[in-house]
């Protein structure tokens, strides 16, 4: 289940992605444009830029912009800063993956076999949106992910 921390900082991303180049914008008006909560989206927006997807810049005319090509991002890359993994279960995980400890046969198991079907598919469809397709003609492909 994606958490209310990784949708909001799909939404953030939205956002930044719909301005112009080189135009900044500031939390407040990201928060009151996309119904998140200041505080909560200022932390969100913090690992966003510590991972490399967001710059900021302070002061009066200061706020927030995408630091990579909206074409560049995708869904995927933000929602496993966030959430980590896309695997419902740590075996079946390429990121974050760590044996079960109850586990005696790992490539005999049914378990895993689903699970890592889910991922696959999961990972193929949010890695192949980018917040450029999201903002675009992709848009009801977006809004239908973060509806969910």
């Amino acid at each position: 289940m994606l958490s209310q921390k990784a949708k909001y900082a799909l939404k953030a991303m939205l956002a930044l992605a719909e301005q112009k180049s080189g135009e900044l914008l500031q939390a407040g008006d990201i928060a009151e444009g996309q119904n998140v909560p200041r505080k909560f989206l200022e932390l969100i927006l913090l690992d966003l830029r510590r991972q490399g997807l967001v710059q900021s810049q302070r002061g009066k005319h200061g706020g927030y912009a995408l630091a990579k090509p909206a074409d560049a991002i995708t869904f995927g890359e933000i929602i496993r800063i966030m959430d980590g993994p896309l695997a419902p279960i740590p075996c079946a995980s390429l990121t974050g993956y760590r044996r079960c400890v109850d586990c005696v046969d790992e490539k005999g198991c049914a378990i895993r076999r689903a699970m890592r079907e889910v991922r696959d598919a999961a990972a193929a469809i949010l890695d192949g949106l980018t917040l450029e397709e999201a903002c675009g003609a992709s848009a009801s492909r977006a809004q239908a992910v973060l509806s969910d």
